[in-house]
C-alpha cells in the first residue's frame, strides 16, 4: 500500500487493489492548495474546514463521521471518540481517531488530536505500523506530547502532520522541534509526497520517523 501526503492533514491511502481513502480534505484557507483525487472513501476526523472540506474530493465517495467498524472495498475501517483539547471537549469538540487496515498494514490517522495520551486511547488503537499524528500544537498536541504518543504506541513508522509548512497560514509550529527529538538514524526524508509500505519490510526495530515533501 502506498501513502501519498496531500497536505495539512490529509493523506491520500491506496491498497494495492486500488481501493483508495482520502483523510480530512482541507478547505483553501489554510495556505495550501489541496490536489483533487476522487477515492472510494473519506474520513473525517471532526467538523472544521481545515478537515472536512468535502469539495476538495472528487466523485460520489462514502463519508465517514462517525465511531464504529466499516468496510469499504476490502478495506477495514475503525474508528474512536477522542478530544479536539485536554478539557475533556470543552474548547475545541470531539476529535475521531481512524485506523485502516490495507494490504495488511495497519495505518493510524490521529486526526486533531488534543489530548495527552492515556491507557484507553492506547488500548483502543491496539498494533499500529504507520502513524499519522499531529505535532503543531496550538491546536493539537505539541511536538512532545506528539512523541510521547509515538514512545507508548511503538509504530514501526510515523509521519507527521498538522504543521507549518512554507504556505500554510495557520499559527501552528514548525516541524523542526519535532524532529529534534528522534536520533539521526531514526530520521528518513522522501524526496516527494509518496511512500510504499510493504508489512514484510518492517524491521520491529526503532520506531522510523518519515519526512514527506509536498511537490506542489
Amino acid at each position: 500500500m502506498n501513502i501519498q501526503w496531500l497536505g495539512h492533514s490529509s493523506f491520500k491511502l491506496t491498497e494495492s487493489t486500488g481501493t483508495t481513502i482520502i483523510t480530512d480534505p482541507y478547505h483553501p484557507y489554510v495556505g495550501e492548495e489541496m490536489q483533487k483525487f476522487s477515492c472510494d472513501c473519506v474520513t473525517l476526523s471532526h467538523s472544521h474546514k481545515d478537515h472536512n472540506y468535502i469539495e476538495g474530493v472528487l466523485g460520489s465517495p462514502r463519508v465517514l463521521t462517525e465511531s464504529g467498524a466499516f468496510e469499504i472495498k476490502g478495506v477495514h475501517i475503525s474508528s474512536f471518540k477522542t478530544f479536539h483539547d485536554a478539557s475533556s471537549g470543552s474548547e475545541r469538540g470531539s476529535n475521531l481517531i481512524f485506523k485502516f487496515r490495507m494490504d495488511g498494514v495497519d495505518v493510524c490517522h490521529m486526526g486533531d488530536i488534543g489530548e495527552e495520551c492515556s491507557t484507553d486511547i492506547l488500548e483502543n488503537l491496539g498494533s499500529v505500523n504507520v502513524l499519522l499524528i499531529p505535532i503543531g500544537g496550538n491546536y493539537t498536541i505539541d511536538a512532545v506530547q506528539a512523541k510521547e504518543y509515538v514512545d507508548r504506541v511503538m509504530p514501526d513508522i510515523v509521519i507527521p502532520m498538522h504543521y507549518k509548512t512554507k504556505k500554510c497560514e495557520l499559527d501552528i509550529d514548525k516541524i523542526d522541534e519535532f524532529v529534534k527529538l528522534f536520533e539521526d538514524d531514526e530520521i528518513i526524508e522522501v524526496d516527494g509526497d509518496t511512500i510504499e509500505f510493504d508489512r514484510t519490510k518492517f524491521d520491529d526495530e526503532k520506531t522510523k520517523l518519515v519526512i514527506l515533501k509536498l511537490n506542489h
